[in-house]
C-alpha cells in the first residue's frame, strides 16, 4: 500500500508542478492542496514504530502545511499567513523532535545550522523588508527545526530519523530557494525547484513514522 500511495503521490504532484509551470489555476488548486493531504494519509498509514506523540506532532505539522499551501495558492497576496502556518508546521516538527530523543549539543551539526542562519539572515531576510522580522524569525524556526531531525538522528540513528534529517534539510533548501526567488533576485526554474524539494521533503519526514 506504502509504494501505491507514493506513486500517486509522485503523480498528484507532478501534475501540480506542471500546473505552476502552465499557470492552470484550475489544476493548481485541486493538485496543490491533494498531494499535501495524500502526504497526510502517508504518516497515518505508517506502521506505527514511533511514539504516538511523535506520530501526531507529525500529521499537526502537516495540517499546517495543508493550510499553507491553500494560502499561498489563493488569488491576491497572502504570504504573511502562509508563512504563519509553515511556520506552525516546523514548530509541530520541533515538538515532534523533542519528543523522540534528547537534543545533545553537537558542534559540527550546530555550527552548520548556525553558519545557515547568519547566511538566511544576512542574505535574505535583511532584503526582505518590511518582512524583515518575520522572515528572520522563520528562518530561526526552521533552522532550529533542522537541528531537531539532527539532533534526533545522532542520538537514536537508524532509518526513520535519517528520513527526517534528509526531509528536514529538503525543506530548508526549498524555503531558502522561495525566499532568495521572492526577496533577493529570481532563481532559475525556481517554482520547479521549491515545489519538488518541497514534496520530497514532506514526503520524507512522513515515512519517518
Amino acid at each position: 500500500m506504502e509504494t501505491g500511495l507514493l506513486i500517486v503521490i509522485a503523480l498528484s504532484a507532478l501534475l501540480e508542478i506542471r500546473a505552476e509551470l502552465v499557470g492552470s489555476r484550475r489544476q493548481i488548486y485541486l493538485f496543490k492542496p491533494l498531494t499535501t493531504a495524500l502526504i497526510l494519509g502517508l504518516a497515518l498509514l505508517q506502521p506505527w514504530h514511533t511514539p504516538t506523540e511523535y506520530v501526531w506532532a507529525i500529521v499537526a505539522g502537516l495540517l499546517f502545511s495543508l493550510l499553507g499551501d491553500v494560502m499561498l495558492m489563493l488569488p491576491g497576496d497572502r504570504f504573511v499567513v502562509g508563512l504563519a502556518a509553515f511556520l506552525l508546521a516546523h514548530v509541530c516538527y520541533i515538538v515532534a523532535f523533542a519528543l523522540r530523543a534528547p537534543w545533545g549539543l553537537n558542534a559540527l551539526p550546530l555550527l552548520g545550522c548556525v553558519a545557515l542562519l547568519a547566511f538566511a539572515y544576512l542574505y535574505v531576510a535583511r532584503r526582505a523588508g518590511p518582512m524583515r522580522g518575520p522572515v528572520a524569525v522563520y528562518a530561526l524556526v526552521i533552522i532550529a527545526m533542522l537541528y531537531g531531525a539532527w539532533a534526533c538522528w545522532y542520538a537514536l540513528g537508524g532509518k526513520q530519523p535519517l528520513l527526517a534529517v534528509l526531509g528536514a534539510c529538503l525543506f530548508v533548501a526549498s524555503d531558502l530557494t522561495l525566499a532568495i526567488n521572492r526577496f533577493v533576485r529570481p532563481v532559475r526554474a525556481a517554482r520547479l525547484g521549491v515545489m519538488a524539494t518541497y514534496y520530497a521533503a514532506q514526503c520524507l519526514i512522513a515515512l519517518s513514522a
